[in-house]
Protein backbone atom coordinates (compact mmCIF):
# COMPACT_ATOMS: atom_id res chain seq x y z
CA UNK A 1 0.00 0.00 0.00
CA UNK A 2 1.42 3.41 -0.88
CA UNK A 3 2.15 5.94 1.84
CA UNK A 4 -0.46 8.56 2.64
CA UNK A 5 1.58 11.13 0.68
CA UNK A 6 1.10 9.03 -2.47
CA UNK A 7 -2.65 9.32 -2.26
CA UNK A 8 -4.36 10.99 -5.21
CA UNK A 9 -5.91 14.27 -3.98
CA UNK A 10 -9.70 14.43 -4.14
CA UNK A 11 -11.11 16.61 -6.90
CA UNK A 12 -14.08 17.82 -4.85
CA UNK A 13 -16.68 16.09 -7.06
CA UNK A 14 -18.83 13.32 -5.54
CA UNK A 15 -20.97 10.90 -7.56
CA UNK A 16 -23.68 9.32 -5.36
CA UNK A 17 -25.06 6.26 -7.17
CA UNK A 18 -28.51 5.06 -6.12
CA UNK A 19 -31.34 6.68 -4.17
CA UNK A 20 -32.93 3.78 -2.33
CA UNK A 21 -34.18 3.43 1.25
CA UNK A 22 -30.75 4.07 2.78
CA UNK A 23 -30.06 7.34 0.99
CA UNK A 24 -30.84 10.10 3.46
CA UNK A 25 -29.38 13.21 5.01
CA UNK A 26 -25.82 12.00 4.45
CA UNK A 27 -26.26 13.14 0.86
CA UNK A 28 -27.30 16.59 2.10
CA UNK A 29 -24.18 16.74 4.28
CA UNK A 30 -22.04 16.10 1.21
CA UNK A 31 -23.84 18.88 -0.65
CA UNK A 32 -22.61 21.16 2.14
CA UNK A 33 -19.03 19.89 1.85
CA UNK A 34 -18.19 18.85 -1.70
CA UNK A 35 -17.65 21.28 -4.58
CA UNK A 36 -20.08 19.35 -6.77
CA UNK A 37 -22.46 16.43 -6.18
CA UNK A 38 -24.19 14.30 -8.79
CA UNK A 39 -27.00 11.87 -7.93
CA UNK A 40 -27.24 8.92 -10.28
CA UNK A 41 -30.53 7.00 -10.41
CA UNK A 42 -32.49 4.82 -12.85
CA UNK A 43 -33.58 7.82 -14.89
CA UNK A 44 -32.78 11.51 -14.70
CA UNK A 45 -36.39 12.25 -13.75
CA UNK A 46 -36.28 9.78 -10.86
CA UNK A 47 -32.99 11.26 -9.71
CA UNK A 48 -34.57 14.73 -9.81
CA UNK A 49 -37.59 13.47 -7.86
CA UNK A 50 -35.31 11.93 -5.23
CA UNK A 51 -33.44 15.22 -4.86
CA UNK A 52 -36.74 17.07 -4.50
CA UNK A 53 -37.84 14.62 -1.80
CA UNK A 54 -34.63 15.29 0.10
CA UNK A 55 -34.92 19.05 -0.33
CA UNK A 56 -31.80 19.11 -2.51
CA UNK A 57 -33.12 20.44 -5.79
CA UNK A 58 -30.47 22.70 -7.30
CA UNK A 59 -27.81 21.49 -4.85
CA UNK A 60 -26.97 18.28 -6.71
CA UNK A 61 -27.15 17.36 -10.38
CA UNK A 62 -29.52 14.53 -11.40
CA UNK A 63 -28.16 11.86 -13.75
CA UNK A 64 -29.51 8.70 -15.42
CA UNK A 65 -27.33 5.81 -14.26
CA UNK A 66 -25.61 3.30 -16.45
CA UNK A 67 -22.08 2.19 -15.71
CA UNK A 68 -20.75 3.52 -19.06
CA UNK A 69 -22.48 6.87 -18.45
CA UNK A 70 -20.93 7.13 -14.99
CA UNK A 71 -17.48 6.15 -16.25
CA UNK A 72 -17.69 8.78 -18.98
CA UNK A 73 -18.14 11.55 -16.41
CA UNK A 74 -15.42 10.46 -13.98
CA UNK A 75 -12.31 12.60 -13.63
CA UNK A 76 -9.14 11.85 -11.62
CA UNK A 77 -9.74 12.40 -7.91
CA UNK A 78 -13.55 12.17 -8.11
CA UNK A 79 -15.30 10.08 -5.45
CA UNK A 80 -17.96 7.50 -6.31
CA UNK A 81 -20.38 6.46 -3.54
CA UNK A 82 -22.20 3.25 -4.43
CA UNK A 83 -25.58 2.70 -2.77
CA UNK A 84 -26.40 -0.08 -5.22
CA UNK A 85 -26.63 -3.77 -4.18
CA UNK A 86 -23.27 -5.28 -3.21
CA UNK A 87 -22.87 -7.37 -6.41
CA UNK A 88 -22.70 -4.09 -8.37
CA UNK A 89 -19.72 -2.72 -6.44
CA UNK A 90 -16.97 -4.62 -8.24
CA UNK A 91 -17.96 -3.25 -11.66
CA UNK A 92 -18.17 0.29 -10.33
CA UNK A 93 -14.80 -0.04 -8.59
CA UNK A 94 -13.24 -1.28 -11.83
CA UNK A 95 -14.47 1.88 -13.55
CA UNK A 96 -13.07 3.95 -10.69
CA UNK A 97 -9.64 2.36 -10.99
CA UNK A 98 -9.64 2.87 -14.75
CA UNK A 99 -10.61 6.55 -14.38
CA UNK A 100 -8.55 7.19 -11.20
CA UNK A 101 -11.53 7.87 -8.93
CA UNK A 102 -11.90 7.03 -5.22
CA UNK A 103 -14.65 4.59 -4.16
CA UNK A 104 -16.91 4.34 -1.11
CA UNK A 105 -19.77 2.09 -0.01
CA UNK A 106 -21.43 0.85 3.16
CA UNK A 107 -21.31 -2.86 2.25
CA UNK A 108 -19.07 -5.70 3.38
CA UNK A 109 -15.91 -6.26 1.36
CA UNK A 110 -16.50 -8.92 -1.30
CA UNK A 111 -13.78 -11.04 -2.89
CA UNK A 112 -14.44 -9.29 -6.20
CA UNK A 113 -13.78 -5.90 -4.57
CA UNK A 114 -10.78 -7.19 -2.64
CA UNK A 115 -9.13 -8.39 -5.86
CA UNK A 116 -9.04 -4.79 -7.14
CA UNK A 117 -7.64 -3.18 -4.01
CA UNK A 118 -3.94 -3.61 -4.97
CA UNK A 119 -4.50 -1.79 -8.28
CA UNK A 120 -6.47 0.94 -6.51
CA UNK A 121 -3.79 1.37 -3.84
CA UNK A 122 -1.04 1.53 -6.47
CA UNK A 123 -2.97 4.35 -8.17
CA UNK A 124 -3.28 6.23 -4.86
CA UNK A 125 -7.01 5.61 -4.59
CA UNK A 126 -9.07 5.17 -1.42
CA UNK A 127 -11.44 2.19 -1.27
CA UNK A 128 -13.75 2.85 1.67
CA UNK A 129 -16.05 -0.01 2.68
CA UNK A 130 -18.14 -1.09 5.68
CA UNK A 131 -18.85 2.53 6.55
CA UNK A 132 -22.59 2.51 7.24
CA UNK A 133 -24.56 1.21 10.21
CA UNK A 134 -23.92 -2.55 10.21
CA UNK A 135 -21.25 -2.82 8.97
CA UNK A 136 -19.93 0.56 10.06
CA UNK A 137 -21.00 2.02 13.39
CA UNK A 138 -20.85 -1.48 14.88
CA UNK A 139 -17.13 -1.57 13.98
CA UNK A 140 -16.58 1.78 15.69
CA UNK A 141 -18.27 0.50 18.86
CA UNK A 142 -16.24 -2.72 18.86
CA UNK A 143 -12.88 -1.00 18.29
CA UNK A 144 -13.56 1.46 21.12
CA UNK A 145 -14.59 -1.29 23.56
CA UNK A 146 -11.61 -3.48 22.68
CA UNK A 147 -9.25 -0.52 23.09
CA UNK A 148 -10.63 0.29 26.54
CA UNK A 149 -10.50 -3.36 27.62
CA UNK A 150 -6.90 -3.77 26.46
CA UNK A 151 -5.88 -0.75 28.53
CA UNK A 152 -7.67 -2.11 31.59
CA UNK A 153 -6.71 -5.80 31.42
CA UNK A 154 -3.47 -5.79 29.42
CA UNK A 155 -2.57 -7.49 26.14
CA UNK A 156 -0.23 -10.00 27.77
CA UNK A 157 -2.73 -11.22 30.33
CA UNK A 158 -4.47 -14.54 29.72
CA UNK A 159 -8.18 -13.83 29.60
CA UNK A 160 -11.48 -15.05 28.24
CA UNK A 161 -14.07 -12.75 26.73
CA UNK A 162 -17.53 -12.48 25.30
CA UNK A 163 -18.27 -9.98 22.52
CA UNK A 164 -21.76 -9.68 21.06
CA UNK A 165 -22.84 -7.21 18.39
CA UNK A 166 -26.50 -7.14 17.40
CA UNK A 167 -28.20 -4.68 15.05
CA UNK A 168 -31.68 -4.40 13.61
CA UNK A 169 -34.12 -2.11 11.92
CA UNK A 170 -37.56 -2.67 13.47
CA UNK A 171 -40.93 -0.88 13.61
CA UNK A 172 -41.02 1.95 16.13
CA UNK A 173 -44.58 0.81 16.91
CA UNK A 174 -44.65 -3.01 16.94
CA UNK A 175 -46.95 -4.62 14.36
CA UNK A 176 -48.24 -8.18 13.99
CA UNK A 177 -45.47 -9.03 11.53
CA UNK A 178 -42.90 -7.76 14.08
CA UNK A 179 -40.89 -6.18 11.27
CA UNK A 180 -40.68 -3.23 8.89
CA UNK A 181 -38.78 -3.60 5.62
CA UNK A 182 -35.99 -1.02 5.67
CA UNK A 183 -34.17 -2.62 2.74
CA UNK A 184 -35.15 -4.86 -0.18
CA UNK A 185 -37.25 -7.87 0.94
CA UNK A 186 -35.26 -10.15 -1.37
CA UNK A 187 -32.08 -9.14 0.44
CA UNK A 188 -33.66 -9.85 3.84
CA UNK A 189 -34.75 -13.34 2.76
CA UNK A 190 -31.48 -14.25 1.08
CA UNK A 191 -29.52 -13.18 4.17
CA UNK A 192 -31.60 -15.66 6.18
CA UNK A 193 -30.66 -18.42 3.72
CA UNK A 194 -26.92 -17.88 4.29
CA UNK A 195 -25.22 -19.99 7.00
CA UNK A 196 -23.74 -18.18 10.00
CA UNK A 197 -20.42 -18.98 11.72
CA UNK A 198 -19.67 -17.73 15.22
CA UNK A 199 -18.10 -18.73 18.55
CA UNK A 200 -20.33 -20.09 21.31
CA UNK A 201 -19.17 -21.72 24.51
CA UNK A 202 -15.57 -21.46 23.37
CA UNK A 203 -16.13 -23.42 20.14
CA UNK A 204 -16.76 -22.39 16.54
CA UNK A 205 -20.37 -23.06 15.62
CA UNK A 206 -22.21 -23.00 12.29
CA UNK A 207 -25.94 -22.41 11.96
CA UNK A 208 -27.12 -23.56 8.53
CA UNK A 209 -30.42 -21.78 9.11
CA UNK A 210 -29.58 -18.73 11.23
CA UNK A 211 -33.12 -18.22 12.51
CA UNK A 212 -32.94 -21.65 14.18
CA UNK A 213 -30.27 -20.18 16.50
CA UNK A 214 -32.56 -17.33 17.63
CA UNK A 215 -32.51 -16.55 21.35
CA UNK A 216 -33.79 -13.88 23.71
CA UNK A 217 -31.51 -10.91 24.37
CA UNK A 218 -32.15 -8.07 26.82
CA UNK A 219 -31.00 -4.57 25.86
CA UNK A 220 -31.47 -1.74 28.35
CA UNK A 221 -34.27 -3.68 30.05
CA UNK A 222 -36.12 -4.51 26.81
CA UNK A 223 -36.32 -8.07 25.47
CA UNK A 224 -35.50 -8.70 21.81
CA UNK A 225 -34.79 -11.77 19.70
CA UNK A 226 -31.36 -12.15 18.10
CA UNK A 227 -29.67 -14.58 15.73
CA UNK A 228 -26.15 -14.89 14.24
CA UNK A 229 -25.48 -13.41 10.82
CA UNK A 230 -22.79 -14.17 8.22
CA UNK A 231 -19.28 -15.13 9.38
CA UNK A 232 -18.34 -13.53 12.70
CA UNK A 233 -14.96 -15.25 13.15
CA UNK A 234 -12.75 -13.02 10.90
CA UNK A 235 -13.77 -9.98 12.96
CA UNK A 236 -11.84 -11.30 15.96
CA UNK A 237 -8.65 -10.29 14.14
CA UNK A 238 -10.19 -7.18 12.55
CA UNK A 239 -11.16 -5.83 15.98
CA UNK A 240 -7.63 -6.31 17.32
CA UNK A 241 -8.43 -8.73 20.15
CA UNK A 242 -5.15 -10.01 21.69
CA UNK A 243 -4.06 -13.58 20.93
CA UNK A 244 -3.69 -14.19 24.67
CA UNK A 245 -7.43 -13.64 25.09
CA UNK A 246 -9.66 -16.58 24.19
CA UNK A 247 -13.22 -16.08 22.97
CA UNK A 248 -15.93 -17.72 25.03
CA UNK A 249 -18.58 -16.13 22.83
CA UNK A 250 -18.10 -13.97 19.74
CA UNK A 251 -21.25 -13.26 17.77
CA UNK A 252 -22.21 -10.59 15.26
CA UNK A 253 -25.89 -10.87 14.47
CA UNK A 254 -29.30 -9.45 13.75
CA UNK A 255 -31.80 -8.06 16.25
CA UNK A 256 -35.58 -8.37 15.95
CA UNK A 257 -38.59 -7.52 18.11
CA UNK A 258 -39.75 -10.11 20.61
CA UNK A 259 -42.27 -12.39 18.88
CA UNK A 260 -40.57 -12.16 15.48
CA UNK A 261 -39.67 -15.85 15.32
CA UNK A 262 -43.27 -16.90 15.83
CA UNK A 263 -44.66 -14.24 13.47
CA UNK A 264 -42.36 -15.37 10.66
CA UNK A 265 -42.99 -19.11 11.02
CA UNK A 266 -44.69 -19.47 7.63
CA UNK A 267 -41.87 -17.49 5.99
CA UNK A 268 -39.28 -19.87 7.41
CA UNK A 269 -41.19 -22.89 6.12
CA UNK A 270 -41.03 -21.46 2.62
CA UNK A 271 -37.34 -20.57 3.00
CA UNK A 272 -36.60 -24.20 3.87
CA UNK A 273 -38.45 -25.56 0.85
CA UNK A 274 -38.22 -22.79 -1.74
CA UNK A 275 -35.90 -22.38 -4.72
CA UNK A 276 -34.57 -19.06 -5.97
CA UNK A 277 -37.63 -18.37 -8.10
CA UNK A 278 -40.02 -19.08 -5.23
CA UNK A 279 -38.02 -16.92 -2.81
CA UNK A 280 -38.06 -14.03 -5.30
CA UNK A 281 -41.84 -14.38 -5.56
CA UNK A 282 -42.13 -14.56 -1.77
CA UNK A 283 -40.17 -11.31 -1.45
CA UNK A 284 -42.65 -9.59 -3.75
CA UNK A 285 -45.60 -11.03 -1.82
CA UNK A 286 -44.21 -9.86 1.52
CA UNK A 287 -43.55 -6.37 0.16
CA UNK A 288 -47.17 -6.16 -1.00
CA UNK A 289 -48.58 -7.63 2.22
CA UNK A 290 -46.53 -5.42 4.53
CA UNK A 291 -46.10 -2.04 2.79
CA UNK A 292 -44.37 0.87 4.46
CA UNK A 293 -46.38 4.10 4.47
CA UNK A 294 -45.27 7.67 5.03
CA UNK A 295 -46.87 7.53 8.47
CA UNK A 296 -44.74 4.57 9.60
CA UNK A 297 -41.72 5.21 11.79
CA UNK A 298 -38.78 2.87 11.98
CA UNK A 299 -36.36 2.27 14.81
CA UNK A 300 -32.71 1.25 14.69
CA UNK A 301 -31.20 -0.60 17.64
CA UNK A 302 -27.47 -1.43 17.69
CA UNK A 303 -26.09 -3.02 20.86
CA UNK A 304 -22.44 -4.05 21.21
CA UNK A 305 -21.01 -5.39 24.46
CA UNK A 306 -17.67 -6.80 25.61
CA UNK A 307 -16.96 -8.66 28.84
CA UNK A 308 -13.37 -9.70 29.69
CA UNK A 309 -12.34 -12.00 32.53
CA UNK A 310 -8.60 -11.96 33.15
CA UNK A 311 -6.30 -13.67 35.60
CA UNK A 312 -5.77 -12.28 39.07
CA UNK A 313 -9.38 -11.16 39.24
CA UNK A 314 -8.96 -8.43 36.64
CA UNK A 315 -12.22 -7.94 34.75
CA UNK A 316 -13.69 -5.34 32.43
CA UNK A 317 -17.15 -4.89 30.95
CA UNK A 318 -18.47 -2.25 28.58
CA UNK A 319 -21.25 -1.68 26.09
CA UNK A 320 -22.45 0.76 23.47
CA UNK A 321 -26.09 1.32 22.55
CA UNK A 322 -27.55 3.22 19.62
CA UNK A 323 -31.35 3.44 19.74
CA UNK A 324 -32.83 5.87 17.22
CA UNK A 325 -36.38 6.39 15.92
CA UNK A 326 -37.07 7.89 12.50
CA UNK A 327 -39.10 11.05 12.00
CA UNK A 328 -41.17 12.71 9.31
CA UNK A 329 -38.05 13.99 7.56
CA UNK A 330 -36.00 10.80 7.50
CA UNK A 331 -36.04 7.16 8.52
CA UNK A 332 -33.68 6.05 11.27
CA UNK A 333 -32.11 3.54 8.88
CA UNK A 334 -31.38 6.18 6.23
CA UNK A 335 -29.79 8.44 8.84
CA UNK A 336 -27.68 5.68 10.39
CA UNK A 337 -26.41 4.40 7.04
CA UNK A 338 -25.96 7.60 5.07
CA UNK A 339 -24.38 9.86 7.71
CA UNK A 340 -21.45 7.57 8.62
CA UNK A 341 -20.86 6.97 4.93
CA UNK A 342 -20.93 10.70 4.22
CA UNK A 343 -18.51 11.24 7.11
CA UNK A 344 -16.13 8.74 5.52
CA UNK A 345 -16.43 10.51 2.18
CA UNK A 346 -15.61 13.81 3.87
CA UNK A 347 -12.44 12.18 5.19
CA UNK A 348 -11.57 11.22 1.60
CA UNK A 349 -12.19 14.83 0.58
CA UNK A 350 -9.95 16.22 3.32
CA UNK A 351 -7.17 13.71 2.66
CA UNK A 352 -7.22 12.00 6.07
CA UNK A 353 -7.89 8.48 4.75
CA UNK A 354 -4.95 6.59 3.23
CA UNK A 355 -4.93 4.96 -0.19
CA UNK A 356 -6.02 1.33 -0.33
CA UNK A 357 -8.66 -0.54 1.64
CA UNK A 358 -10.37 1.20 4.58
CA UNK A 359 -13.17 -0.26 6.70
CA UNK A 360 -14.71 2.75 8.49
CA UNK A 361 -12.23 3.64 11.25
CA UNK A 362 -9.86 0.81 12.11
CA UNK A 363 -8.32 1.86 15.45
CA UNK A 364 -9.81 2.69 18.84
CA UNK A 365 -8.60 6.29 18.67
CA UNK A 366 -9.97 6.94 15.18
CA UNK A 367 -13.21 5.15 16.03
CA UNK A 368 -13.73 7.40 19.06
CA UNK A 369 -13.13 10.38 16.79
CA UNK A 370 -15.74 9.16 14.29
CA UNK A 371 -18.26 8.63 17.10
CA UNK A 372 -17.70 12.19 18.36
CA UNK A 373 -18.25 13.51 14.85
CA UNK A 374 -21.37 11.38 14.37
CA UNK A 375 -22.83 12.64 17.65
CA UNK A 376 -22.60 16.15 16.22
CA UNK A 377 -24.45 14.80 13.18
CA UNK A 378 -27.39 13.57 15.26
CA UNK A 379 -26.29 9.94 15.53
CA UNK A 380 -25.75 9.67 19.28
CA UNK A 381 -24.92 6.60 21.34
CA UNK A 382 -24.61 5.59 25.00
CA UNK A 383 -21.45 4.09 26.50
CA UNK A 384 -21.55 2.11 29.72
CA UNK A 385 -18.44 0.80 31.45
CA UNK A 386 -18.22 -1.46 34.52
CA UNK A 387 -14.77 -2.30 35.89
Amino acid sequence: MPELSARLPASGTVHWVGAGLSTGSGLARLCDTADRVRLWHRTEDRAADALAGLGLTGRAEPRAYTLPALAAELAPGDIVVSMLPAPEHAGILAACVAQEAHFACSSYVSDAVLEQVPAAAAAGLVVLTEAGLDPGIDHLFAHCLVGRAREAVGDDTAASYSLTSYCGGVPAVPNDFRYRFSWAPAGVLNALRSPARYVQGGAETVAGRPWEATRRHVVDGETFEVYPNRDSVPFIEQYGLPDTWKPQDFVRGTLRLEGWLRAWDTVFEQLKAGDDARIAALAAELAAAHPTTDADRDRVVLAVSLDVRGGGGRTWSGSYLLDLVGDAEESAMARCVSRPLALGVRHILDGSLPAGLNRAAETAARSAEWLRELALEGVECTLRVDQ
